[in-house]
């Protein structure tokens, strides 16, 4: 099982022991980031993730990419496009992640990658990275329990669908399945950045990405972790997260 690992927090390089990866066979995609605003120098970062994820795909292989957030996401579908697969997303969150730079009151970029898929302030990010948005039908939001007035507005009036982590429906053709590990309830994985209680349990996260990975469909996998530096029995407990997300 090889792992990409992008060991980033949005443009903030985090420390190793944030990403508790099983295994000896990892890629880590790291690169010394220009001057510029942060969409630039993540820019520049996800120009190596699109690449590697392509050359994957292109390969016969199927990606698993881990990173410290969301963002991520969007080079990986990136890659898979660039590889000549056409994929749909599916994207396991305790959030929405469907703000545009306008409707965020908070500016947190991390609350954006769902919505530029779908094509929002493409100049941002997307266009960089040569990402074709997707049509809102061809996206499956699971959870997304804790909701900004803003997303859910947008949210009632999109072709996105919307399903609970044990009933996914998923779309047509090959898939890129997206799992921030926030999705699971906040007392079952303890440090994490934005933790949201009255979630699914973590064994129940982990069930529901065997059966969409058993499907045969999934084209890449993208496991965002955005936890604080791990304290005490932080790190098995992330350890044994990551090994069977990865393992599915």
């Amino acid at each position: 099982m090889t792992i990409t690992l992008v060991p980033y927090h949005q443009d903030e390089r985090l420390p190793d022991s944030s990403f508790p990866v099983p295994g000896p066979d990892v890629i880590p995609v790291t690169r010394e980031l220009p001057e510029g605003d942060v969409w630039q120098r993540v820019g520049a970062l996800f120009e190596l993730v699109r690449a590697e994820v392509a050359d994957q795909v292109g390969g016969g292989s199927r990606p698993l990419v881990v990173s410290g957030d969301c963002l991520t996401a969007e080079a990986v579908l990136a890659g898979v496009q660039k590889a000549g697969v056409d994929a749909s997303i599916v994207w396991f969150d305790a959030h929405g992640d469907v703000h545009t730079v306008r409707s965020s009151t908070s500016g947190y970029i991390g609350g954006m990658p769902l919505r530029q898929i779908l094509g929002a302030d493409s100049g941002l990010l997307a266009d960089r990275l040569g990402l074709r948005p997707l049509p809102e039908e061809r996206a499956v939001l699971v959870d997304a329990r804790d909701l900004d007035p803003a997303e859910a507005d947008f949210l009632a009036s999109s072709k996105v669908r919307r399903c609970g982590v044990e009933d996914v429906v998923l779309p047509e053709g090959p898939i890129v399945l997206h799992v921030d590990v926030d999705v699971i309830d906040a007392g079952d994985l303890p440090g994490l950045k934005f933790p949201v209680g009255g979630g699914p349990s973590r064994d129940t996260v982990v069930e529901s990405v065997r059966r969409i990975m058993a499907t045969g469909r999934v084209a890449a996998l993208s496991v965002a972790c955005p936890w604080h530096l791990p304290e005490g029995e932080d790190a098995e407990v992330r350890a044994r997260l990551l090994r069977d997300l990865l393992a599915a």
